[in-house]
């Protein structure tokens, strides 16, 4: 069996203000409709033998990712919650214990949630073709072919064909019956890896490309569960042990499974490639030509997207007069431009940026800034997301501030109380039930109630389209930590 093992722990902000550190970039739709965590998934339909998705994450996206997933009707096998980050040797750790639990030793295909590959079927193939060599007991990761010097990413170096003579490449050649630029790039080919690199400077990633034996490191791979495990307790034993008693003394809640946060958080952090794939003897590369992305800037976006005769990427409501070469992103309101070149332009809700195409990698430096003053558009969106719903903030004012709220059909918030604000709700669509202290009643559209500081409450949507209401807070401090919880569906605190 085959048990896609999903990484989105990650909580960048590097494509700020689109991604947020809770809202980050592999759930949101950056290239088409559908999400990269999403899409991810999606890509792996048609493998032979493929079950349910084992999912790692933080644990604040939680409900986002089960949303997500089922949403496309793909449901997790499991979602295993990270209480810290800990890198992606620890992460891939527990999912392989996890995915043993049942006495089971599957092949484990290691993905990030958040990468852009424009061509499934090379994929596809590309893990078709490793499935054997890892039965064998082979670690094998995923080149990618580079079609540029790139400094941004670590290299792989190929060395000898699997399966080949330890000869020269003139040897090598008359063996397998063929050329040695086809050795070097057919997807269906795996080496043995003669060494992991670092990132480059431009002309070492120049030389690296004109040898074609190096390839950029994508960070994906594929082995058996019990493999990858015993080269971990080989190499890095403290962390499997901190990693086994971190799901030993997990508790299942809903249907995540929490990490024990004083087990994981006391694990070494480290990646796969300085944990074990740097230190084994039995690394494979695979080549792949697929089109990939890492998608790490805004600039990688303009790449990948599809873009007019004039090399601008558009997306949303955008107007444009005598642009050139620019990436403009448009989430809700309309954005115009005119006499842009080589310029990224992004909207949202409660920020705008402004970049040259090649500095925006210093977007890092604005994140700092907001980080620095505490300012919420760091962390979150105006509109945020959360198991029954969302609200968005419409606006905010010394006492009071108002908000867009929707219930899913079917859900409800925790039974709550507030110290320090009174609540006013007005039914704009759908059906609300409401608690209110010792009373349970109805309101529909443009009908309203009051909630007094104070006064316990709940909120449902009793039917069967969304619920959208106002509510209008006003109150000496207004901040979402003043809400103590009495039941929850959620398992919310």
């Amino acid at each position: 069996m085959l048990i896609p093992v999903i990484l989105s722990g990650g909580a960048g902000t590097r494509l700020w203000p689109l991604s947020r550190e809770l809202y980050p970039k592999q759930l949101l739709p950056l290239v088409n409709d559908t999400t990269m965590l999403q899409e991810t998934v999606q890509r792996l339909a048609g493998l032979a033998g493929m079950g349910k998705p084992l999912v790692v994450c933080n644990e604040h996206h939680r409900f986002m990712v089960a949303e997500q997933l089922h949403t496309i009707d793909c449901p997790a096998a499991s979602i295993l919650l990270e209480p810290v980050g800990r890198n992606t040797a620890p992460a891939v750790a527990v999912a392989a214990l996890q995915a043993m639990t049942n006495g089971d030793d599957p092949l484990l295909l290691v993905l990030p949630a958040d990468h852009v590959i424009r061509d499934g079927e090379v994929l596809r193939e590309a893990i078709a073709a490793g499935m054997p060599l890892a039965e064998t007991g082979q670690l094998i990761t995923f080149g990618i072919v580079p079609d540029k010097p790139e400094t941004g990413y670590g290299y792989i170096r190929a060395g000898e064909r699997l399966g080949c003579s330890r000869q020269s490449s003139v040897v090598r050649r008359q063996l397998c019956e063929t050329t040695d630029h086809e050795l070097r790039t057919t997807d269906t080919t795996a080496f043995a890896v003669a060494e992991f690199v670092e990132k480059p400077d431009l002309a070492t990633a120049e030389r690296y490309l004109s040898t074609g034996d190096y390839y950029w490191n994508s960070g994906m791979f594929l082995f058996r569960a019990s493999r990858y495990l015993e080269e971990l307790e080989k190499f890095a034993p403290e962390m499997l042990a901190c990693c086994r008693q971190a799901l030993e003394l997990a508790e299942q809640d809903l249907d995540f499974i929490r990490l024990d946060a004083e087990a994981f958080a006391a694990c070494p952090k480290d990646s796969i490639d300085y944990a074990v794939m740097e230190k084994t003897a039995a690394a494979a590369v695979i080549p792949l030509d697929a089109g990939w992305n890492d998608v790490g800037s805004w600039s990688a976006l303009w790449e990948v997207g599809t873009s007019d005769a004039d090399g601008n990427v558009l997306r949303g409501d955008v107007l444009i007069e005598d642009a050139r070469d620019c990436y403009i992103h448009s989430s809700g309101r309309m954005v115009a431009a005119v006499g842009l070149k080589d310029h990224v332009v992004v909207e949202t809700a409660d920020a705008v940026l402004v970049a040259a195409r090649d500095r925006v990698q210093d977007v890092k430096g604005i994140v700092a800034q907001l980080k620095a003053q505490s300012r919420g558009e760091a962390l979150l969106h105006r509109r945020v997301n959360r198991p029954w719903g969302s609200y968005e903030g419409i606006d905010q004012a010394e006492r009071y501030q108002v908000k867009r709220i929707t219930v899913k059909p079917g859900a409800s918030l925790s039974l709550q109380m507030h110290h320090h604000r009174a609540e006013h709700w007005i039914v704009v669509r759908g059906t609300a039930r409401i608690t209110k202290g010792e009373e349970v009643f109805t309101l529909s559209e443009n009908q309203s109630t009051y909630i007094p500081l104070g006064v316990t409450h709940r909120l449902e949507n009793p039917g069967i389209i969304p619920l959208e209401l106002i509510e209008v807070q006003s109150g000496s401090y207004l901040g979402e930590d003043d809400i103590v919880r009495f039941e929850d569906t959620y398992g919310r605190g």
